[in-house]
């Protein structure tokens, strides 16, 4: 008898064997997974934290421009860098460089001509911030557009999730109010 008759008998046999062996099969089927999990996991959770950088960005905003609105701002005589360090700053969360990080824009209109008079540049030009803010609070009545920036930087877009608007993997997050300055004195 040849021996490859044999040879076919014990590769058949432990094929069987082979396939009726169940023990590490979870583990094979969690390295295939795992990878595609942990990418939306991270994904999932840099998603919330822009949202919820961006929603404290916005509170920063509303708290500030209310000393604006309010007249208090003018009447203290603020300039753009105490704006931001007196007021603005003092309502960021932790989530932020302040200091180094935010931009303030503070654009004034008057009141004669009304909202449709209002325009906003647009911050982003060729994948960068383009810093062209001034500081500028009105007057009474005046109609005002008060704009925070904050550049953030993302993590996960190596993994094909990519929200960036900035280049160097970052995300320009910004906050606004228009409002009308009240008749303060």
């Amino acid at each position: 008898m040849s021996p490859f008759p044999r040879f076919r008998i014990a590769a058949a046999r432990a094929a069987d064997r082979f396939r009726s062996n169940k023990r590490g099969s979870a583990v094979v089927e969690f390295a295939l997974v795992a990878p595609l999990f942990f990418a939306l996991l991270f994904a999932i959770i840099e998603t919330g934290l822009v949202f919820f950088a961006s929603q404290s960005l916005e509170t920063a905003l509303q708290d500030s421009a209310r000393m604006i609105l309010t007249g208090q701002a003018q009447i203290a005589k603020l300039d753009k860098q105490s704006f931001k360090q007196n007021v603005v700053c003092p309502n960021t969360s932790v989530l932020f460089d302040c200091t180094n990080g935010i931009f303030v824009d503070v654009t004034s209109y008057p009141s004669s001509s009304g909202f449709g008079s209002v325009a906003i540049s647009e911050p982003i030009s060729g994948g960068n911030f383009v810093d062209n803010t001034k500081y500028d609070p009105g007057g009474p009545g005046d109609i005002v557009v008060v704009r925070l920036f904050y550049q953030w930087p993302l993590f996960v877009t190596g993994l094909g999730y990519n929200i960036a608007n900035l280049g160097g993997s970052k995300r320009l997050l910004s906050a606004t109010a228009a409002f009308k300055n009240e008749p303060y004195s």
